[in-house]
């Protein structure tokens, strides 16, 4: 009794091992980082399959083209291997790989919103009393007294 491929347990792999479930996959490929935060994704229609929506019980198959949008960031990639176990960030990464393009946008996304925050500093500390009173009269200056 050898195993050639992948061996779960002490026993040899079944088809019905092979098959992982699309929320279970991405969880494995450390897209997120809960099995229900992957489902609900895939349910909010955050992860395409062939760019249609799909189910979070979908079987995922080798060679299956994703598209992943968690929260601004947005990954294209190809599925290259099936676990269904998470294991280290650099095992995980071996299951995909990401297209020019996708790597391309994300980078010139990132770029733009460190221009937008470019300009702004975040405060030395906390407003104190005195700048929450200052902060409300002006934000309601346009308002009219009661």
């Amino acid at each position: 009794m050898g195993c050639n491929e992948l061996c779960v347990g002490m026993r040899e792999v079944t088809e019905t091992d092979r098959q992982v479930r699309l929320d279970k996959w991405l969880w494995a490929a450390r897209f997120f980082k809960t099995r229900t935060l992957a489902a609900q994704a895939v349910n909010g229609g955050k992860v395409q399959v062939h760019d249609s929506r799909v189910r979070s019980s979908r079987i995922v198959q080798l060679g299956d083209i994703l598209r992943i949008r968690r929260g601004v960031v947005e990954f294209t990639i190809t599925v290259l291997g099936l676990s269904p176990f998470r294991r280290p960030a650099v095992e995980a990464r071996l299951l995909y790989e990401e297209s020019e393009q996708s790597v391309q946008l994300r980078q010139e996304a990132a770029g733009m919103r460190a221009l937008l925050t470019a300009g702004q500093a975040m405060p030395a500390k906390r407003p104190d009393k005195r700048d929450r009173r200052k902060i409300r009269e002006f934000t309601r200056k346009d308002e009219e007294p009661l």
